[in-house]
């Protein structure tokens, strides 16, 4: 049992594995518990948490991302520290993009977003998805065996937000190959020996869409790409062209992280329990409330974090200026003051759409709705064109004694693989 004077949250390998029961213990102990290597304000509680994430005033997103580390680089001093972490905004990292951006820069930032994620393109892109996932599929379908998130949740959200992001036909398969998810797209590796892509996909993302969209403001095609160069903010003025950029290919590199470990925390519950897949053949109204529950289950962030930068409480616990706090969005959708019998997958669960996987508050997810989408396209599809699909004994073991390995991150928490084998349907 993980002793909570001596666990480091951010190091332990186990806790990255593993890190139910010890949210649970901190609960206990209370909601809002201050770790002892750090001195980070972990906050477990659910009521706690949407307090917290609603709290924009006294909270900052500054260090979203990071956390503790790297350390903050000034000293806080006094009850009010807004000053201090503005001179010093651009050294936390990631600085330029939204998540970690507070009002107005973060309203403005997500204005641009407002322009692309409209109710028509998120239809638009839908219509899309039923005919990708069918693509994705064939790849490898009559080999009724797969590692799914390799050959299908990579390519499929990847290829999912290029779409919905307008990147020309011609370029996807590029995009596809440069970011990771094209094992099988049969691209020779020589053909991108032109293009040398960055260590950090945000700034191959960067470049390829700040080439676009100034080629689009040069000259207007009347396609995506040349609606977003042409937003402006909601005053009238126009951005300049990274302010454009960068909510764009944050929402794309996010958005293939979310979905890729949405898609194989949901397909495992629907290998580990075959009934699952009998209801929801039956009665496809089902799908909805087994991807929240997925969702709740196991939230694809598991923390956020923010920078207290006036004095303030959460819960009954007081926050002095400066206090990383550690806001476990994994913790309060297993909270059960709020979900009872909190570790169970419950289909039948009546407030599974009060998780708050997606967060809450301004920095609500912007991509949330896509994910959805995804994810409800992905169940149908694999319940349209599979039966008996099974977790493989080999790659996990024998039921009774599976092994699953997540990525070892504190902040994200998805599989590192899933090997499934099924019968393809007539």
């Amino acid at each position: 049992m993980t002793d909570l004077a001596s666990a480091d949250y951010f190091s332990d390998g186990d806790l990255a594995q593993s890190p139910f029961d010890y949210f649970d213990r901190l609960r206990s102990r209370n909601p809002v518990f201050r770790e002892p290597n750090y001195g980070v304000l972990m906050v477990t509680g659910y009521n706690e948490v949407v307090e917290a994430f609603k709290n924009s005033e006294a909270l900052s997103s500054v260090n979203a991302i990071g956390g503790p580390f790297p350390p903050l680089p000034f000293e806080p001093e006094g009850d009010d520290i807004t000053e201090q972490i503005e001179a010093h905004r651009h050294l936390f990292p990631i600085a330029e993009h939204m998540v970690v951006m507070d009002p107005p820069d973060h309203t403005r930032a997500r204005s641009l977003l407002g322009r692309l994620l409209t109710p028509k393109r998120l239809k638009e892109n839908e219509e899309y998805l039923w005919s990708l996932s069918d693509r994705v599929l064939d790849e490898f379908f009559d080999d009724e065996q797969c590692e799914f998130l390799g050959q299908y949740a990579k390519p499929f959200a990847t290829l999912a937000i290029i779409d919905l992001l307008g990147v020309p036909e011609e370029d996807r398969e590029e995009f596809r190959y440069a970011l990771g998810a094209a094992e099988r797209s049969g691209i020779p590796v020589g053909a991108l020996d032109h293009r040398t892509v960055a260590v950090n996909p945000l700034e191959y993302l960067d470049d390829r869409f700040a080439g676009y969209l100034a080629d689009r403001r040069r000259e207007p095609r009347g396609d995506i790409l040349s609606g977003l160069a042409a937003a402006t903010y909601p005053d009238g003025t126009t951005p300049e062209l990274l302010e454009v950029v960068r909510p764009a290919t944050f929402l794309f590199a996010a958005g293939q992280e979310t979905v890729t470990k949405l898609l194989s925390s949901a397909l495992r519950v629907l290998c580990e329990r075959p009934e699952y897949q009998k209801m929801l053949r039956e009665d496809r109204s089902l799908v909805k409330p087994f991807m929240e529950e997925s969702l709740r289950f196991d939230s694809p962030t598991k923390v956020d974090f923010r920078l207290a930068k006036k004095t303030t409480t959460i819960g009954d616990v007081e926050v002095p200026a400066g206090t990383v706090v550690m806001l476990s969005l994994a913790a309060a959708n297993r909270d059960p003051q709020k979900f009872g019998d909190p570790h169970e997958f419950r289909l039948d669960r009546k407030n599974a759409h009060d998780h708050i996987a997606f967060g809450r508050g301004l920095h609500t997810c912007a991509g949330a709705p896509l994910a959805r989408i995804e994810g409800h396209v992905t169940l149908n599809k694999l319940l349209d064109r599979m039966s008996d699909i099974r977790l493989s004994d080999s790659a996990h073991g024998p039921e009774g004694d599976r092994k699953f390995a997540y990525e070892p991150t504190f902040l994200l928490r998805g599989l590192s693989e899933l090997h499934i084998e099924y019968t393809r349907n007539p």
